[in-house]
């Protein structure tokens, strides 16, 4: 398995896990994605930043996430209280193709090592209450409960932080 960043030739691949997540979401009976998000141009936008990454497996893309760092203006308020005030990394719009296979658990080990590379040992997450998947991972990953950010729509998110162990 190789971590690398999204290139445009990605993008069908990567909106076809989209599409994918979007669908196994609404099964669940959760909310979150159910509009034109996340788009071609939120992905395009990562690209940019250099922080939309691709995980290939034997030649596939498997799953895709955005690992960006610097200040993420929708973690600027919160009802609940960050474990720090340290620079931080934000991982966002994380999916896969295929669950219970740790793919999820692969691009937390890679935004972790970013985090690191860069002298940053705080990451940051979001998800939706209902989406019970994500919340495993976060949990399963060593995220901490904090409280509730608000999306641009003011829908409500469960926020989550991790401090990096600086010896690894």
């Amino acid at each position: 398995m190789e971590v690398r960043q999204t290139t445009r030739e990605d993008l069908d691949a990567v909106m076809k896990i989209y599409a994918q997540a979007k669908k196994w979401m609404k099964e669940a009976g959760n909310p979150q994605w159910q509009g034109n998000y996340p788009a071609k141009e939120d992905i395009e936008k990562d690209m940019a930043a250099h922080g939309s990454y691709v995980l290939v497996d034997d030649g596939v893309i498997v799953a895709t996430t955005a690992i960006l760092f610097g200040d993420d203006p929708h973690y600027r308020k919160i009802e609940g209280k960050w474990l720090n005030d340290e620079p931080y990394g934000v991982i966002h719009r994380t999916a896969v193709a295929g669950r219970g296979k740790g793919y999820g658990s692969v691009l937390i080990q890679y935004a972790q090592k970013q985090a690191m590379e860069r002298g940053i040992f705080n990451l940051r997450m979001d998800t939706h209450e209902k989406n019970a998947n994500m919340r495993h991972l976060m949990e399963k990953n060593g995220f901490v409960w904090c409280g509730t950010v608000w999306m641009d729509d003011g829908s409500p998110r469960m926020a989550g932080q991790k401090v990096l162990d600086a010896q690894k």
